[in-house]
């Protein structure tokens, strides 16, 4: 039954009229223009869509060749982008601060921190991850700032006329951080606008494929094509090759099951491999404990340690630490915009200046919540005759609220109207990052495994924020708490506040 059914599939792969396709192949294969930037075009004016994918270009499937030309674009423009970093940030610390001389010598060091990055693994990532980011690799980036430096301060009588002094060598790591995280971030929006489309095929269920799909839907170098359960594909040593050939896919994503054999799963991995197809795996476990994992051998067999959830004491003192700092300069240089919005606020409509709410925070204690007021005054009590227009699963969410003022239409649209919550973390209610705080009646929503999410303070941002905690219904956002809690880092905090400031750039949030 099984054979029967996947034969229709199988006769769609191979269309009719084999001798045609041959010909437009040899014709389209001489003409096809060298450059691989030109080669998709090329293909799309020469064949139908469903013989396109046949074309071979340098001895590879033009899927392939696909693959090859966006690692080849991401390699080389990051490795650009590391050498004019270096070149930038000696300039600006050793000529401009510090005022001495390059000998030319200096273009020797040049090149180390291009080896330097290779060896650090900094331009094999991006073939590895549809998710291309430099904070990511922010970590790494300090190291090899560091360990540059470090070179450049040993080899200073070589390359620099005259004895630099330490600022000048802390300067120039400074810089080096800096201009590496804006360089490379540069580099791969233009390799990312100059690369050919990642077109992913999923193996797995409808249901992930729905879930894969809304992920994907917001990228814009990214897009799923097609899915196939993985039981279609065994059996058949080409199958895949021939869904994926079809499909013009690039990527593999196989959807990990508990149910499935790992001999056969293992047998799908290393055909999308000898394929030529980049393959990413999506481990249905790892959706409870989250990434935070340390890989064991243990004699050729892989094991997965997963970290006790929740903070040490020492680590809550690190992040009470942290909030604490942060939230104290925060107010002191945003003090003038609190008390200009303070103003802004007041004359725009009668009511307080603040907006006081119950939520729950750590282990279930309410607190008080404090925002700049954004809606007329009387708002709360006008939330039940705008219940049919809400448009958030398990949360209140209407994005042209009518109850919004003009001014309090601009606070929310920057996230600015978040602001006086900084007083909330200096008393302890809050921190700057963590859970999202939820009112009681959307609290008492939440059951089971995913209320120990309450364990950590609520956060004034979080990946619920930066994911745009609009778009996010009530059941997926604790499941995100859950496991932001179960791997918090102070280089995770770090890194969700600088995602942030992004997000509220791009005036994304309600």
């Amino acid at each position: 039954m099984a054979t029967n059914a996947r034969q229709p599939a199988q006769d769609q792969l191979t269309a009719a009229s084999p001798a045609a396709a041959r010909e437009r192949r040899a014709s389209a294969v001489d003409a096809f223009p060298r450059h691989h930037a030109a080669q998709r075009r090329a293909v799309h004016e020469a064949f139908p869509p469903a013989l396109q994918p046949a074309v071979a270009v340098d001895g590879l499937p033009l899927a392939n060749s696909e693959v090859a030309l966006r690692e080849r674009l991401y390699r080389r423009r990051l490795a650009l982008a590391d050498a004019f970093a270096a070149i930038g940030a000696i300039v600006l610390s050793l000529v401009v601060v510090g005022g001495y001389q390059l000998a030319p010598e200096m273009l020797l060091v040049i090149p180390l921190i291009v080896l330097t990055a290779k060896v650090q693994g900094l331009y094999d990532r991006d073939e590895l991850v549809i998710h291309k980011s430099t904070l990511d690799e922010f970590p790494k980036l300090v190291n090899l700032a560091t360990l540059f430096a470090l070179l450049t301060w040993l080899a200073r009588h070589y390359v620099v006329i005259g004895n630099p002094s330490t600022t000048s060598l802390l300067a120039l790591w400074l810089l080096l951080i800096l201009s590496l995280t804006a360089a490379r971030s540069a580099a791969r929006a233009l390799a990312g606008r100059a690369a050919p489309l990642e077109r992913c095929l999923l193996i797995g269920s409808k249901g992930i494929e729905r879930r894969l799909e809304s992920k994907l839907s917001d990228r814009q170098n990214v897009a799923l094509v097609g899915s196939v359960e993985i039981r279609d594909l065994i059996g058949d040593p080409h199958a895949l090759a021939r869904t994926a050939t079809k499909l013009d896919a690039h990527r593999v994503v196989i959807a990990l099951s508990d149910h499935t054999d790992p001999e056969e799963t293992m047998d799908v991995v290393r055909g999308a491999m000898a394929s030529g197809l980049s393959v990413s795996l999506l481990p249905s476990s790892l959706g409870a404990v989250g990434s935070s994992v340390a890989f064991d051998d243990l004699g050729g067999m892989p094991l997965l340690g997963v970290p006790r959830f929740g903070l040490s004491r020492s680590s809550r003192w690190i992040k009470r630490a942290f909030d604490v700092v942060g939230a104290s300069v925060m107010l002191f240089f945003a003090a003038p915009l609190l008390a200009i919005f303070a103003v802004l606020i007041k004359r725009g409509s009668d009511g307080p200046v603040y907006f006081r709410q119950t939520r729950v925070g750590r282990d279930g204690q309410h607190f008080t919540m404090l925002k700049f007021r954004t809606m007329i005054d009387g708002a709360e009590e006008m939330r039940e005759l705008l219940e049919h227009a809400n448009e958030a699963e398990g949360l209140f969410k209407i994005e042209h609220d009518p109850r919004v003022t003009r001014v309090g239409r601009f606070l929310r649209a920057t996230s600015l109207d978040e602001l006086p919550q900084l007083f909330n973390v200096l008393r302890g209610d809050m921190s700057l990052v963590g859970p999202r705080p939820l009112v009681i009646d959307e609290d008492m929503r939440v059951t089971g495994h995913d209320r120990r999410r309450l364990h950590l303070t609520p956060g004034m941002t979080g990946r619920w924020q930066t994911l745009g905690s609009a778009r996010i219904p009530l059941s997926e956002m604790v499941k995100i708490d859950y496991l932001y809690v179960a791997n918090w880092s102070l280089w995770a905090d770090l890194k969700i506040m600088l995602e942030t400031v992004a997000f509220v750039a791009r005036r994304r949030g309600l």
